[in-house]
């Protein structure tokens, strides 16, 4: 067994006031209650929040802060995500950092899906990051809506990543499709996936520890919560040999696939469909895009088609003439009908009933039932 402490930390992010100190509070807390913690992730943009007005320069204070802390603790650190300023060209990244229990900023990601076109503002990033941890094992950093893209998460593990880490803002009603593929990248990839997301203007909570059988160790619900989970590489190991519960071993079997995939070439025409989508754009209201899409072999009929027509190459037809609809047969079905004793007639009144006006009430001395 390999067993190694990750902690996750899911807590309030202000969009207008910075939250580092309220992290390294936290982080203090986090190990005093659980010193046997080895690594603590915590949300995307934790530190400031969602609004990229407050980018950094590359190196800062803030960071300065955070390698203290992991000094401190003797931690891993991944004090979520902050935006930083490229100060050559302007541009602004989602930018993770890796800081290992010396203080030392050992990697830096730059979210490679930034959530377009939500943030359209904000530069892709084209570096992987992967890194070790010494007598551990190989551990992956991606943010948010990169989990989405399973390329992501294939080149990871391609080069051995054992555990991805994936620090998280959703706070959109998507966070549900979001733990389903948290836990199929699990399966897929056969790696352990910490997914944490921040709460407030952080995102909706329901952070989320998934093992390499996609089973949930730990998910957590709307309010702040600490997580330290303890992983096995063991296990990790062990599947990737003999695969999930001893079935599907599906990191060999794409290694050894007998074809490669035409839509990674940009010049083989296979992805000619994707240019036909429109452009990536925040829908308005009443958009209708996507309603009227040309199908192949289809076309969008010329006259309305009602119930009953046919319709061939997309033109409605004129509706076909129907032989006159049979009389009934007033003697089906009653040959073993019982017969029916006749009602006896009701005596008629002595005094026929006084004529009544529509629409007024006669009074017959009851009380109305409603």
């Amino acid at each position: 067994m390999t067993p190694f402490a990750i902690a996750g930390v899911q807590m309030y992010v202000n969009a207008l006031e910075s939250n580092v100190e309220g992290m390294i509070q936290r982080l203090d807390i986090l190990m005093a209650r659980f010193p046997w913690t080895q690594m603590v992730l915590f949300s995307e943009l934790a530190p400031f929040g969602p609004l990229d007005r407050f980018a950094l320069p590359p190196e800062n204070e803030t960071l300065e802060q955070f390698q203290a802390a992991a000094i401190k603790h003797r931690v891993w650190l991944i004090p979520g995500s902050m935006f930083l300023e490229n100060p050559e060209d302007g541009r602004v990244y989602n930018t993770a950092v890796v800081i290992n229990p010396e203080g030392e900023i050992i990697r830096r990601y730059a979210k490679m899906f930034p959530f377009r076109p939500y943030e359209s503002g904000i530069a892709a990033g084209t570096e992987f990051c992967v890194f070790d941890v010494p007598d551990v094992g190989r551990f992956g950093l991606s943010i948010c809506y990169d989990m989405w893209f399973p390329e992501t998460t294939r080149q990871l593990t391609s080069q051995g990543v054992e555990v991805l880490l994936t620090p998280v803002l959703t706070g959109t009603t998507d966070r549900d499709a979001e733990l389903a593929i948290a836990r199929a990248t699990a399966a897929q990839f056969q790696c352990y996936v910490f997914a944490v997301n921040g709460l407030g203007a952080g995102g909706v909570g329901k952070s989320l520890v998934v093992d390499p059988t996609s089973m949930v160790l730990h998910q957590s619900a709307g309010q702040e919560d600490m997580f330290p989970i303890e992983v096995d590489m063991s296990m990790v190991r062990r599947q990737r040999e003999t695969g999930m519960k001893g079935l599907g071993q599906v990191l060999k079997s794409f290694r050894d696939r007998s074809t490669d995939f035409s839509i990674y070439d940009r010049n083989s025409g296979t992805d000619v469909y994707l240019n036909t989508l429109g452009p990536l754009e925040v829908p308005h209201q009443g958009t209708r895009a996507g309603l009227h899409v040309d199908v192949p072999a289809q076309r969008v009929p010329d006259a309305p088609v009602f119930k009953g027509q046919d319709v061939v190459s997309g033109f409605a037809q004129p509706q076909p003439e129907f032989a006159p609809e049979p009389l009934p047969n007033v003697t089906a079905g009653t040959a073993a009908a019982p017969a029916v004793a006749p009602v006896p007639a009701v005596p008629t009144a002595a005094t026929p009933n006084p004529p009544v006006k529509l629409g007024k009430h006669v009074d017959s001395g009851e009380t109305p039932s409603g």
